[in-house]
């Protein structure tokens, strides 16, 4: 891991602290500029000894809400805190990342974000102690689009080895008819009326993971409450089935009676984070297959 001099040359704004005395958090360090805009990540080092995999963090808030630190007001349901503990206790190395978001930025300056920090952070990652080598992307709701699109839509340099959604969205079409046309968020994001015309279905369909899905992809768990009313489960297990066609694995963990929110998740199953980790050492070939306790 670089010392805190080199890390001071490196980046505009760097703040070291100690969270619950388990890892090391570098708030704020540029991964890329964009529209004029410096693009920032939080690092979260764990305790431990070196090289850890490696996990990128893509918050949700429906392209336009939410941040890097866990959520950008109280009690926002895109709020990703639950994702840190976990992850630092079982020894991943985390980069949690900012991007540019809707109105103000419209398509696709986000998913360009999103790709930039995979770059940067197969670059850097064994700078903070990262196995380049193990590296899953972490994404939930609008975050976990992002993530999914650009595990399926990977060049060499994005390709990542697991992809992570937590109540993905992976098809735009599929709940149309139960919105009415294009949600508030996806107006936004591509500046397209709710009517859905003939030129924003193409679009929602070139913007939707659940289409480019093919052989070759690395492996996928979707984590998804049965109650949620913000993203249909219908999606997950569609994208699941869209993967099996393909030959790529897929796994499922359905949340009974959980909602969107992450935070509320451990009232409904308080494992659910365990078998996340379990899941990823299975595919990072850190210690025998037991398959993950997945349902359909």
């Amino acid at each position: 891991m670089r010392n805190w001099i080199q890390c001071a040359c490196l980046v505009a704004l760097v703040v070291l602290v100690r969270e619950d005395a388990c890892a090391e958090v570098l708030r704020d360090v540029v991964y890329g500029t964009a529209g004029g805009e410096e693009l920032r990540l939080d690092v979260r080092i764990p305790q431990g000894r070196p090289p850890y995999p490696v996990a990128v963090l893509v918050h949700g808030g429906g392209w336009g809400s939410g941040d890097k630190g866990g959520a950008d007001k109280p009690g926002s349901g895109a709020d990703i805190t639950p994702w840190f503990a976990p992850l630092e206790e079982a020894g991943v190395l985390a980069f949690s990342i900012n991007y540019r978001l809707a109105p103000a930025h419209r398509w696709p300056a986000c998913f360009e974000d999103v790709q930039t920090a995979i770059r940067w952070v197969k670059t850097h990652a064994a700078e903070y102690g990262g196995d380049p080598e193990r590296i899953a992307l972490f994404g939930h709701s609008a975050g976990g689009h992002l993530a999914f699109l650009a595990a399926v839509q990977a060049t060499e340099d994005t390709r990542v080895q697991a992809a992570v959604g937590f109540a993905p969205v992976t098809d735009f079409e599929q709940d149309l008819p139960i919105r009415g046309g294009l949600s508030v968020a996806l107006q936004n994001l591509h500046g397209r009326p709710k009517e859905p015309t003939a030129e924003a279905l193409a679009i929602l369909r070139e913007t939707s993971p659940v289409n480019h899905v093919r052989p070759g992809l690395p492996p996928f768990l979707i984590v998804h409450g049965d109650a949620d009313r913000t993203v249909p489960l219908e999606q997950s297990r569609q994208f699941l089935d869209r993967l099996a066609v393909a030959g790529v694995r897929g796994d499922l963990v359905v949340l009974r009676g959980a909602p969107h929110r992450l935070t509320e998740w451990d009232v409904h199953d308080a494992s659910w984070s365990t078998k996340v980790v379990a899941w990823l050492r299975a595919v990072w070939g850190q210690e025998t297959e037991t398959r993950t306790e997945v349902s359909r």
